[in-house]
């Protein structure tokens, strides 16, 4: 039996719907109420863990480089032999971006290293100490939150509830903590490493990338950033090759260990760390200048191995994109930080890995034997053996000046051939410092082509097929002319005028012909004449720029490419002496199919009885290509999908598992090469450079498809090219007039599949 009150309650809820179905006979609506009594302010949401505001602290991390640790000097002590403390802060951001206090650490690692100054004649003048090896411990000591980690003793760490992300740590065991070294100089630089190692994002998932921080500090006073006089090398000179972790800010792939910063890295890998005989005799070294010098090294040092030069197995197929005795490609300039060019033998035995300074087989002509490094600056230190001398550190550009070729015109006259016209070119020449007085001169040159062709109205051009060589005209007072005789066809518009010359060099600094003597530089690695492209317009109109030229369109920066290569004449100039772009272009342009590389080989590789990786067999590719287009053929090669007829572990190739060996940085990485902030697609769906089309065997293909496939090579992709409107290279169109794939709706930049979302872009 239903009680009355409940009968009531059933009446209200069944006039109410009825009221809210109907409207009522006047259809006006009531006059409004006062406003009720505020209520009370709900109890404020925690966290969860320590009872603050949800909201006001961060217990998850979305990415590395999201967190920042503090350490203070002032409240630590964590050198030298007094009683360990430890005092730091953590911040991250959270979804929306926001800096909160990082709650919850329950472990981090702790590493000390001191910037030693040198009192013996073996080593560098300042060296890395690790102290908690030189305390007679490990390299690091843990800090946990009940101060043991498994059987080991650690620190205690504490968060301070009333300040959430604030953080202490003692030591409650015998003995001191173990990187707390007696015998520290607390007057020297020291340099602290934090490493929080339990963070996971907000799906539990544990961090693919290590959370470091580290401080440079003097423990006697407490002034933190101080210069250690070690930091030779700047963390930006290793991505300028190996790219850009965007989790953590640090140094992308392959980087060992994740550490990722070059500061974190000589903790641990100090004059201390040496390899055990059998490691040692494999070639290993450890202490990181050696070791970054043998392993750079690569593949150019196991070819010197009948010479007696060591190399590892594992570091034997490394290629190295520079000359290898550029030191500054890595090693730092600025005022203070030139520590490198005092020599010591265990540096320079990373590369130099042929010499027993016991004997002094290998160190020089004389065998000379050194016990120490006491008599290294006796002849390293200044003069022809210094190491910035020795190894002609930025010669290759002084020297390049020795042939210089200035384009000032272009003219044409009717040739007696009809059809034809007479193209007369004149360039200002120096040779060897003066000016090109005889023509015959240029005979000692390694290569004397030019490069000539026409430039269309889009800036895109067309080389012609044959080209005067600078040698092939006359000269006088330092003025070269050269005749070109072409169609009438050719002879229209605006032509682009270069060279493709290089020379040798020899040791006085002098261009000589490459069959001489004591060269500086040979016939391997000739050097590219100094000549820039000019434009000239053959019927008196404004000359037209090729695209090549016009900085607004071109996505990929020179100067990155020489960040890593030194010099793009360095990769080209023993076949070509080409070192820009605009020289680049007169074979890889969108209209000259011309030779290409058409097979990619894919490698299984193995071991052989000696433990060396070698080639087992090589398969073809999944794709194949019939074009040159230098954005093709650039991402073709840094993906590794140019080798053919591999047969060797060298070079940027691909393995059977799909992994990429050769290439420093992720494959992923663009802006290693493109510009930052760099647009790829214009307005129209296009390239920005305003290419439209790509020659290949048999007609034309799409530049924006052809752009991705050099790297997405499947058969999966190709039909989504196609699917996207794609002429693609299994069926050219006869016509360079092609329609714009619908590529860039979806992976144009900001897009949701945007090319941005899944490759590294700045």
């Amino acid at each position: 039996m239903m009680k009355n009150h409940n009968k009531s309650l059933l009446a209200l809820v069944l006039l109410g719907m009825l009221g809210l179905s109907a409207c009522g006979s006047d259809g006006k609506d009531g006059a409004n109420g006062a406003p009720g009594t505020p209520g009370a302010p709900g109890t404020p949401g925690t966290d969860g863990q320590n009872g603050t505001d949800a909201g006001s602290v961060v217990s998850t991390v979305y990415k590395a480089g999201d967190v920042t640790i503090s350490i203070d000097p002032a409240g630590s002590t964590i050198a030298g032999n007094g009683v360990f403390a430890l005092k730091f802060t953590a911040t991250a951001k959270n979804q929306a971006g926001q800096v909160k206090p990082l709650t919850g650490i329950s472990e981090i690692r702790l590493m000390s290293a001191t910037a030693v100054t040198n009192a013996t004649h073996d080593g560098p003048a300042v060296y890395w100490q690790n102290n908690g090896v030189a305390a007679g411990n490990g390299t690091s000591m843990y800090c946990t939150l009940t101060g043991t980690r498994g059987s080991s003793n650690a620190c205690t760490i504490t968060e301070d509830p009333a300040t959430p992300g604030s953080y202490t740590g003692t030591w409650a065991h015998d003995g001191a903590a173990p990187i707390m070294n007696a015998t520290d100089d607390l007057n020297a630089p020291h340099r602290i490493g934090v490493r929080i190692t339990n963070l996971t994002d907000a799906d539990g998932n544990k961090l693919p990338d290590y959370v470091w921080s580290n401080m440079t500090y003097v423990p006697a006073t407490g002034e933190v950033g101080v210069a250690s006089g070690k930091d030779t090398v700047a963390n930006q000179a290793c991505m300028n090759c190996h790219g850009e972790n965007p989790a953590t800010g640090g140094i992308a792939a392959p980087i060992g260990h994740r550490n990722q910063n070059v500061e974190n890295c000589v903790l641990c890998h100090t004059p201390a760390l040496q390899p055990n005989a059998d490691d040692a005799a494999k070639g290993y070294v450890f202490d990181l200048p050696a070791m970054i010098h043998r392993i750079h090294g690569g593949e150019h040092l196991a070819k010197l191995s009948t010479y007696g030069f060591k190399q590892t197995a594992e570091w034997a197929e490394i290629p190295y994109p520079a000359p290898l005795d550029q030191c500054t490609v890595c090693h730092s300039t600025e005022e203070g930080k030139t520590s490198w060019e005092t020599p010591n033998r265990a540096a320079c035995s990373g590369c130099h890995s042929n010499i027993d300074w016991a004997t002094g087989e290998g160190h020089s002509e004389f065998n000379l034997a050194q016990a120490d490094d006491s008599q290294c600056a006796a002849c390293h230190s200044t003069g022809a053996l210094a190491p910035i001398n020795a190894h002609k550190v930025g010669k290759r550009a002084e020297v390049a000046g020795l042939l210089t070729v200035d384009f000032t015109s272009a003219t044409k006259a009717a040739s007696t051939t009809p059809g034809n016209q007479d193209v007369t070119i004149k360039a200002n020449v120096t040779f060897n410092g003066a000016p090109l007085a005889d023509v015959t001169t240029l005979n000692v040159l390694n290569k004397v082509s030019t490069l000539i062709g026409n430039v269309n109205n889009k800036g895109e051009v067309t080389r012609w097929g044959t080209r005067p060589n600078l040698n092939a005209g006359t000269a006088a007072a330092g003025v070269l002319t050269l005749t070109a005789t072409v169609t009438d066809a050719q002879a229209t518009g605006t032509i682009y005028v270069g060279t493709e010359a290089n020379f040798c060099v020899s040791s006085d600094e002098k261009i000589v012909a490459c069959t001489e003597s004591d060269l500086m530089y040979n016939s391997d690695d000739p050097v590219g004449a100094t000549s820039t492209v000019k434009f000239f317009d053959l019927d008196g109109n404004t000359a037209v720029a090729a695209r090549f030229a016009d900085p607004v369109r071109i996505t990929v920066s020179e100067a990155k490419c020489n960040a890593c290569h030194t010099s793009l004449d360095y990769i080209k100039g023993n076949r070509h002496g080409v070192y820009k772009f605009d020289q680049c272009m007169d074979c890889h342009n969108n209209n000259y199919a011309g030779s290409y590389h058409p097979d990619t080989q894919i490698l299984t590789l193995g071991k052989n009885a000696e433990g060396n990786i070698e080639v087992q067999s090589a398969a073809a590719g999944s794709a194949t290509f019939h074009n040159r287009d230098l954005v093709t053929v650039a991402h073709r090669f840094h993906s590794g999908n140019m080798n053919s007829n591999t047969t060797e572990v060298a070079g940027v190739f691909l393995d059977n598992t799909g992994e990429l060996h050769g290439y420093p940085a992720p494959s992923s990485d663009c802006s290693v090469c493109h510009k930052d902030g760099a647009k790829l697609f214009a307005e129209d769906g296009g390239l920005t450079s305003g290419k439209r089309s790509i020659a290949v065997t048999g007609g034309y293909i799409s530049p924006v498809a052809e752009s991705c496939r050099s790297c997405h090579t499947s058969g999966a992709a190709l039909a989504h090219f196609k699917s996207n409107g794609a002429t693609t290279d299994d069926a050219p169109d006869s016509t360079a007039d092609l329609p714009i794939e619908s590529c860039s709706t979806c992976h144009a930049q900001g897009k949701s599949y945007g090319i941005d979302k899944f490759h590294i872009m700045k």
